[in-house]
C-alpha cells in the first residue's frame, strides 16, 4: 500500500503557526459581522477545521459537505460526486469553504458553484494544502496554508485508502494500487 512511516514534509509546529496565521486573517476578514459558517469537505479537513475553528476570535458555525472523486485509489477520476449536502441554510450568510487539498481544483470549483447556488451572502475558500503543478482549473484559494509539489501527502486529515489521516504532521509516501 504505501511506506509504513511517511517522511515528515510540514511539521506539526509548521502546521500550527501557519494555522494561527490563516485563523488571523480570517478573524479579521470578517470582524464587521454577519454571520460565518465554515463548511468543512470530509473527510480529510476535519482536523484543519477543527483546529482553525477553535483559533478564530470571531462567530461561527460549522457545517459539513461530502463529495468523492478518488474512491480508495490514489487517482483522481476528476468527476465529483455529492455524497452529501450542507444540513444548514446557509441563504444570506458568509460561507467560508474548508479543504484539506486542492490539486486539479475541480472538487473545489464544484463545490464553490453548489453552494452558490444556496444563495449564500458570500463564499470564500481556505486549504490547507495546494499542488499548484496540478491545477486543471481555476479556482481561486483565499487562505491557503501551504504549497507543495506533485507528492502523495498524509497526515493531519489527509490520508491516502484510509490510513495515516491523524498524523500530527503532513508526511509523503509512495502509494501503489494493487
Amino acid at each position: 500500500m504505501s511506506e509504513l512511516t511517511p517522511e515528515v514534509l510540514i511539521s506539526e509546529e509548521q502546521i500550527q503557526s501557519r494555522v494561527l496565521a490563516l485563523a488571523e486573517d480570517i478573524s479579521a476578514d470578517y470582524a464587521d459581522g454577519g454571520e460565518l459558517v465554515m463548511i468543512g469537505v470530509l473527510k480529510g479537513s476535519f482536523i484543519f477545521l477543527a483546529d482553525l475553528s477553535r483559533r478564530l476570535s470571531i462567530p461561527r458555525t460549522i457545517e459539513f459537505i461530502a463529495v468523492s472523486s478518488y474512491g480508495n485509489g490514489s487517482v483522481s477520476s476528476g468527476a465529483v460526486r455529492l455524497v452529501m449536502d450542507v444540513r444548514g441554510n446557509i441563504e444570506g450568510k458568509h460561507v467560508l469553504i474548508v479543504e484539506d487539498i486542492v490539486d486539479t481544483g475541480h472538487t473545489l470549483k464544484y463545490l464553490i458553484g453548489m453552494l452558490k447556488s444556496h444563495r449564500p451572502a458570500s463564499v470564500r475558500t481556505a486549504a490547507l494544502v495546494r499542488k499548484a503543478e496540478s491545477a486543471e482549473v481555476d479556482v481561486t484559494i483565499d487562505y491557503l496554508g501551504f504549497d507543495i509539489g506533485d507528492e502523495w501527502v498524509v497526515g493531519y486529515g489527509l490520508d491516502f485508502a484510509e490510513q495515516n489521516r491523524t498524523l500530527p504532521y503532513i508526511g509523503v509516501i509512495k502509494p501503489t494500487d494493487g
